[in-house]
């Protein structure tokens, strides 16, 4: 469980990233609405000593214990639904004495899950009936996200585990096969469901892709975005400053709600400009980079699918969160890592980078 490691093997640089990029994140959570930047301090400061005591338990020890894991995940999300707090029509949330989104850490258990999962299965990833199994077991936990409702997370987690299937060993040839099915399928589902109805959209999923491509007809739905688009591009190029007065503002002037969470990207553009943007998003390449390399340097193939694993959801999110703040994708709530407001994120990720380091205590010798 707990080992003796060397010093030297400990990968510093990417808590250095971690800590610049949540300081970044509380700076701007802060000048968002400065209710919420000390709690967001107390959570960063708790969320590295869970990292470092995480990162020195030996995950492979922790993967013993892998159907637990995916029992626990499920079970978790099953409550949500069973007993979970409403917000904004949303149940993703359990009250327990702060509001707490299982979907979190979840993301992080479906790795580790489906880290050993494809190691024990590792010579038989091609086999028609692993791969079937696969999916199935990923897609109970996906539909559980889904009837929250959380498409993007949905989304984000189910790209994670294709991910991961893919860097088990998944053949090319089952890869290209997939796509040439399901590229084509799509275009034709997203055709068909875009079609504007003539009792208009039938739930608030096609009403956000209506709004994202028809935004003037869709106004009431669509001024968050818009908001956000026009947030970003006025901070220019060295952005208004961080707690400016400008009446103007996204945060001031109140033209999005809650800017901490899901649009802070839109708080970032506005009072850092171009110069802040490009910060975060080279911060969120790097800790993903780091953790790609980590991965590449694995003792063994569930440590690699861990780093690699964890590099694809901080990618993915990431990219989601900063498309959908700049106009790129339809609107839909998801944070951007270690950036957002929201303790159950922060502590989500420190664990799964606490994980990452561990993985890099025991990498292959050269």
């Amino acid at each position: 469980m707990l080992r003796q490691y060397k010093l030297s093997d400990y990968r510093f640089r990417l808590i250095i990233w971690v800590v610049a990029l949540a300081t970044l994140g509380i700076l701007i959570i802060g000048s968002a609405n400065n209710d919420f930047q000390f709690k967001q301090t107390m959570g960063l400061i708790s969320g590295v000593i869970i990292m470092v005591i995480v990162s020195l338990f030996d995950y492979t020890w922790i993967l013993n214990f892998y159907w637990i894991i995916y029992v626990v995940a499920a079970g978790l999300l099953v409550a949500v639904l069973l007993v979970g707090v409403e917000v904004n029509g949303a149940q993703r949330w359990i009250n327990i004495g702060f509001q707490f989104q299982p979907s979190d850490i979840v993301k992080i258990m479906l790795i580790l899950f489906f880290a050993k999962f494809f190691e024990v299965h590792e010579e038989r990833i091609n086999k028609l009936k692993t791969i079937l199994f696969s999916v199935v077991l990923a897609g109970i936990l996906l539909v559980l996200i889904l009837k929250e409702p959380d498409l993007s997370t949905t989304i984000v987690t189910a790209l994670v585990f294709c991910v991961i299937i893919f860097m088990a060993g998944l053949s090319y040839k089952i890869v290209a096969g997939i796509l040439i099915v399901c590229i084509p399928v799509a275009v034709i589902f997203m055709s068909i469901i875009i079609q504007p109805s003539p009792d208009g959209p039938q739930n608030y999923q096609l009403t956000r892709i209506y709004a994202w491509l028809w935004p003037e007809e869709y106004p009431q739905d669509a001024y968050q975005q818009q908001n956000s688009i026009s947030a970003v591009g006025s901070g220019q190029l060295y952005g208004k400053g961080l707690n400016n007065d400008d009446v103007a503002s996204v945060k001031n002037g109140n033209f999005i709600p809650e800017p901490q969470t899901d649009f802070i990207f839109a708080v970032a553009g506005e009072e850092l400009g171009f110069i802040g943007c490009c910060i975060i998003i080279l911060l969120e390449f790097l800790i993903a980079l780091e953790c790609l390399l980590i991965g590449r340097r694995a003792k063994v193939l569930s440590g690699t699918l861990v780093a690699t694993g964890m590099a694809a959801l901080i990618f993915f999110q990431s990219f989601v969160n900063i498309s959908v703040a700049t106009g790129l994708l339809p609107n839909t709530g998801i944070t951007l890592p270690f950036v957002s407001y929201g303790l159950s994120s922060l502590w989500s990720f420190c664990i799964g980078i606490g994980l990452v380091l561990n993985v890099g205590l025991q990498t292959r010798k050269y």
